[in-house]
C-alpha cells in the first residue's frame, strides 16, 4: 500500500543555525506537541541528536496509550534530518526535516511526512475518517507554536 504524505512550510524569521540548533533538542518536542496527546519523551535527557540514535516516547492517540521509538536516520546539520518509527501507532511513519536559508534571518522549514495508517485493507478508511485530520492538526499546531516561539 503506498503511503500516504504530508508535506509544511513554515517560513522562521530566526538565522538557519539558530533554527536547527532548536531542533536537535529533541526535548523541544515538547512544547510542538499538541497538549491532549500527552506526548512524553521516556529516553533520558539530554539526548545527543546524531545518526543511529533511538528516542523512546510515550504518547495517547484518541485516548489510546502507546509507545513510540523513532530512529535517527539521517542526520545532517543544519539542513536536514529524518526520524522513522520503529514500533508505534502507524504501519510507517517516515519524518524528513529539512531547513533552508531565505536569508541571514529567515529559515524555511520543510516537514515531510510519509506514512501509513493501520488497518490492512480497512486502512483508507480509517485514514480518511481519523487519520489525515490527526496528522493534519498536529502539524497545524507545530506550525503555531513555531511562530510563537520565534515571532516576526
Amino acid at each position: 500500500m503506498k503511503p500516504h504524505v504530508l508535506e509544511t512550510k513554515t517560513i522562521i524569521k530566526r538565522p538557519l543555525n539558530e533554527v536547527f540548533s532548536f531542533f536537535s533538542k529533541a526535548e523541544n518536542l515538547n512544547e510542538l506537541t499538541p497538549p491532549e496527546l500527552h506526548f512524553k519523551i521516556l529516553t533520558p535527557s539530554p539526548i545527543a541528536m546524531n545518526k543511529g540514535i533511538y528516542i523512546d516516547y510515550r504518547i495517547k492517540l484518541n485516548g489510546i496509550p502507546f509507545t513510540w521509538k523513532t530512529l535517527i536516520s539521517a542526520w545532517e546539520p543544519p539542513h536536514r534530518f529524518v526520524d522513522e518509527q520503529i514500533k508505534g501507532p502507524y504501519v510507517r511513519w517516515h519524518h524528513t526535516h529539512s531547513f533552508r536559508s531565505v536569508d541571514e534571518n529567515t529559515t524555511e522549514m520543510i516537514d515531510r511526512v510519509e506514512y501509513l495508517s493501520p488497518g490492512w485493507l480497512l486502512e483508507p478508511l480509517i485514514h480518511n475518517l481519523f487519520v489525515r485530520k490527526k496528522v493534519e492538526a498536529i502539524f497545524a499546531y507545530r506550525e503555531q507554536k513555531l511562530l510563537a516561539i520565534f515571532p516576526h
